[in-house]
């Protein structure tokens, strides 16, 4: 299967191209600072990656994004490429959940969940808030135990103390994503040493992606160019000058 990905809504942009070649799936990957960086250098990555691939983009079977949650200003960055490099190619576009990719990403950093766990991911909301999602893992597919959210860093313990007696499967479980260095203090009781959870410190990465994206072909998510949009958990993208100020006091009063 011919598969371009590619992800800019956290700190790290991440984009892969998949093609199949006698029977064998090759792929080329790159990675580079996200955040205002992405929105110059995405199409020309993309372009070169293509190139070394030997990819003409008609060829692709889809165009996979990274629809979030995430970075406002990154989400839209990767919905409008996708879009304009979908309708000019005229192929299908495959938004993806960046939750998702983040759980599968840990499932390739730590193979003990191949056998079967639940993985809560995690990424960084700003604004003292972190979005998360769980998935459990069964038979080498992903399960949605509870569907995106917002929820304070604090207010973790409550969430997975909930989650376990909602989720009856098998362990282990794990705790993956990018908020345990910026939100240590809050996060060290419910996740640091002794706690029963395995932290995986991962992103939503294309190479992720693209390991998701024939199932979720087969599932039939794919969309058209124009129908290919992000996927936001919350409307408010900033916060006043005092609500920053209150924030960070938060922060230093739990350190």
């Amino acid at each position: 299967m011919n598969l371009l990905a590619f992800d800019t809504g956290t700190e790290r942009m991440s984009m892969a191209v998949s093609r199949a070649v006698d029977g064998q799936t090759h792929i080329w990957q790159h990675e580079a600072l996200g955040g205002a960086q992405a929105s110059t250098g995405l199409i020309s990555h993309i372009l070169d990656l293509m190139q070394q691939a030997d990819l003409a983009l008609a060829s692709l079977d889809a165009i996979c994004f990274g629809a979030g949650p995430g970075s406002f200003t990154g989400l839209r960055t990767a919905c409008s490429v996708a879009q304009g490099l979908a309708l000019g190619a005229n192929v299908p576009v495959l938004p993806m959940d960046s939750l998702l990719a983040v759980a599968q990403e840990a499932l390739l950093c730590d193979p003990s969940l191949v056998t079967g766990g639940v993985v809560t991911a995690l990424l960084d909301a700003r604004m003292n808030e972190l979005y998360a999602a769980t998935y459990a893992l069964e038979e080498g597919r992903w399960t949605t135990v509870q569907e995106s959210c917002l929820i304070r860093p604090d207010a973790l313990g409550g969430y997975l103390q909930g989650l376990q007696q909602k989720w009856a499967g098998p362990g282990p479980w794990s705790v993956a994503g990018n908020v345990f260095m910026e939100y240590e203090a809050p996060l060290r009781a419910v996740v640091g040493a002794g706690t029963p959870y395995a932290c995986v410190h991962a992103l939503p990465t294309a190479r992720a992606m693209l390991q998701l994206a024939p199932c979720e072909l087969a599932q039939g998510h794919a969309v058209d160019a124009a129908q290919a949009l992000p996927r936001y958990v919350r409307d408010k993208v900033a916060q006043t000058t005092q609500e920053r100020v209150a924030a960070k006091a938060i922060l230093a009063h739990g350190a």
